[in-house]
Formats: C-alpha cells, sequence, structure tokens
C-alpha cells in the first residue's frame, strides 16, 4: 500500500468505472463518485489500492481495487476530528459524536481518527449511524506508548454513552486495544493478513 495512503482513508474517485475485481457492478451497490470508498488492508504486486464500498447496512459490502491516478481526493480519520466537522455535522447529537467531541477536550500523546460507520457518515452526511452505533477509533503508536496512558484512554470509555472500538495502529498493522489489555497475544490485523504476535510493537524478520 502506498507510503501516503492507508487503511481506513477515504477516497474519493475520478469514475465509478475505475473499481477493478469487484464482485458486484457500482450501480448494483447504490455507489456513486460523489460517496468515497474506503481503504482496506490487502497488498498487490501491481501497487493498486485495496478499497471497499459500504451501504446502509453491515452486510452490505464490496471489495475491489483502484489505480492511484484516479484518486482525487483523500480524507484522514485523523481530519475528521476537528470541532467544525464533529459540531456542524448533521449526526451532532449523536452518542458517538457526543463522545468523539468529548474526547477532542484531552489531551493526549498520540494522534488518534474516527473510522467506521461515524467517519462515514461525517464525511458524506450518509445516515449510516443508528442509536447503537459503536464509535471507532484508530490512534497511532508506532512506538510504545505509556501503558498508563493507554488505560487512562480505555477507562475514558465508561463514561460514554455508547461503545468504543479502539483500534492501536503501529508500524506493521494494527491491533484491538481492548485485547491487548487482556494479555498476549494479540491478533494484529496487517495487508498481508491476520497474525498472532505476542508484542506488536517488536519488528520481526520479514514483517
Amino acid at each position: 500500500m502506498s507510503d501516503h495512503i492507508h487503511a481506513h482513508d477515504l477516497i474519493w474517485l475520478d469514475s465509478a468505472s475505475v473499481i477493478e475485481g469487484m464482485n458486484a457492478e457500482p450501480g448494483n451497490c447504490q455507489w456513486h463518485t460523489q460517496l468515497p470508498v474506503v481503504v482496506r488492508r490487502d497488498t498487490d504486486a501491481t501497487g493498486r489500492i485495496p478499497v471497499g464500498i459500504r451501504g446502509h447496512r453491515r452486510d452490505q459490502r464490496w471489495a475491489g481495487w483502484v489505480r492511484r491516478e484516479h484518486i482525487v481526493r483523500i480524507q484522514t480519520p485523523e481530519s475528521l476530528t476537528t470541532p467544525a466537522h464533529l459540531r456542524h455535522s448533521p449526526f451532532c447529537w449523536h452518542p458517538a459524536i457526543r463522545a468523539a467531541l468529548d474526547l477532542l477536550l484531552m489531551d493526549w500523546t498520540w494522534n488518534w481518527g474516527i473510522t467506521g460507520s461515524a467517519a462515514y457518515a461525517l464525511a458524506t452526511g450518509e445516515p449510516v449511524l443508528h442509536a447503537a452505533s459503536d464509535l471507532d477509533i484508530r490512534i497511532h503508536c508506532p512506538k510504545r506508548p505509556d501503558t498508563k496512558e493507554l488505560l487512562r484512554w480505555h477507562g475514558m470509555q465508561t463514561r460514554f454513552p455508547c461503545r468504543i472500538d479502539t483500534q492501536v495502529e503501529v508500524s506493521r498493522g494494527a491491533f484491538s486495544l481492548e485485547e491487548w489489555l487482556k494479555g498476549a497475544p494479540v491478533l494484529l490485523k496487517t495487508d498481508k493478513g491476520p497474525r498472532l504476535v505476542a508484542d506488536p510493537w517488536k519488528q520481526e524478520n520479514g514483517s
């Protein structure tokens, strides 16, 4: 995957016909170029970007590939964590968005961004959030952070009116913070598939 495009980024394309390898026609997914596709984890020998198209329901997901030259706009999860995006969103009343606003009030030692349904709703205005929607977050920790800080972040979740799912992004993939707090090993999601690892921050030969 490109050094400047990462899993969970939202990207807009110049044409619906440029998505390769899909198991459905874009029109049948009710997708059009005013909506983004979501970068997923995978790898391709020719340098194509792995993407997914999402519908309004959890079971509406389609996978494909695009070439970089067809990308016209990129929105990162971190760019959605601004007061303007959150407060002026038509979903600002939603528990997940209110929780994100609360997180903005505190200082953290890492960058964090919104992913999943909340990110898609914030970026597009599409009504993909519902009352029971989680707030999906990724935090960037390429170097091992202070465990106390991770515990403080995790402890904040009990204060919010929705479930928060935090994925910790490291140099070779991402893992669930909740799973890591339970003890090793953890499932590390990488571009080459999931792996069980004892230490997600440890670099390994061939990783």
